[in-house]
């Protein structure tokens, strides 16, 4: 198990904590949009944390949705994810090149821009859970963190990071996320902060050859950790051929004529997977039988 989430609890379960190892997962994303370095840390940064917080829901078919809506160059980010750690995204302009920040690292915050995050919660009710918050930092760990604690009412602490080889292939990839329950203690929520402020960087503990087991086991130092599960996590797209051809009679039958009409073949792309699928006339003709 290459890629995996820990879930686990800690301070006799006044705090529960996620941990990921996602450096394969973020690299399927990286091969599939050829996204430079900076879309790279970007991405792969949301894509962690979709899969620790898909992990987070209990339904089968629950699935969440996070969505950052932003004016940098980046044009936005997407990332959907369900309970049994599959997670997918695609950033608006996968090929962005700027110069390193001030501390000589990938400008996340730049390519990302100033905008917004939307947190969309399927959960098989009526209506989806929403959350919105305005972007605080546009690296994405401290955006989560303030959006945790104001939609959500959660104290918590996330921590991402993405770290690229020089041939532009992800050498590192994980993260974090550490809740405070409503009932932690004053001598737990200081042991908590004492050891956060010791961090340096994800991706620092990652080179260090830390698992996700031994991240919470830094993060949590003191505080008696149960761990509850360990699931695997993984880059994975859903679509084929049949669900993009019930997309394509959806458009309705007057734009399915004139694609026929122009007798050449029809191809669509995912934008999750970057999957192109080709749909001659033929096929197209029998879409348009079934549209009836």
């Amino acid at each position: 198990m290459r890629d995996y989430i820990v879930r686990a609890t800690a301070a006799g379960n006044q705090i529960r904590a996620f941990a990921a190892t996602t450096r394969d997962l973020v690299e399927t994303a990286r091969a599939a949009h050829n996204t430079s370095p900076v879309a790279t840390a970007a991405l792969g940064r949301l894509l962690t944390a979709g899969a620790m917080m898909g992990v987070m829901m209990k339904g089968d078919k629950d699935l969440l949705t996070l969505q950052i809506k932003a004016g940098g160059p980046l044009n936005g980010i997407t990332v959907t994810a369900d309970s049994k750690g599959n997670v997918k995204g695609y950033v608006g302009n996968p090929n962005v090149l700027l110069p390193a920040n001030k501390n000589g690292k990938l400008d996340v915050a730049g390519a990302v821009g100033v905008g917004l995050l939307n947190v969309i919660k399927d959960l098989g009710l009526k209506e989806p859970y929403s959350g919105q918050t305005i972007l605080q930092t546009s690296e994405i760990a401290e955006d989560l963190t303030y959006y945790f604690a104001t939609s959500e009412q959660v104290p918590s602490s996330v921590g991402l990071g993405v770290l690229m080889e020089k041939d532009n292939t992800v050498k590192q990839a994980g993260g974090f996320i550490i809740q405070l329950m409503p009932f932690a203690e004053e001598a737990v929520i200081s042991k908590l902060e004492k050891n956060l402020s010791g961090i340096t960087s994800v991706t620092g503990m990652l080179e260090k050859g830390y698992t996700p087991e031994t991240i919470l086991e830094t993060l949590l130092e003191g505080m008696e950790i149960e761990y509850n599960d360990r699931l695997s996590t993984r880059f994975y797209c859903n679509c084929c051929k049949e669900r993009v051809a019930k997309a394509l009679i959806s458009v309705g039958r007057k734009d399915l004529k004139e694609m026929i009409d122009e007798g050449k073949e029809v191809e669509l792309n995912c934008h999750f997977c970057n999957r192109n699928y080709i749909f001659d006339v033929q096929e197209l003709k029998e879409l348009y039988t079934l549209s009836k």
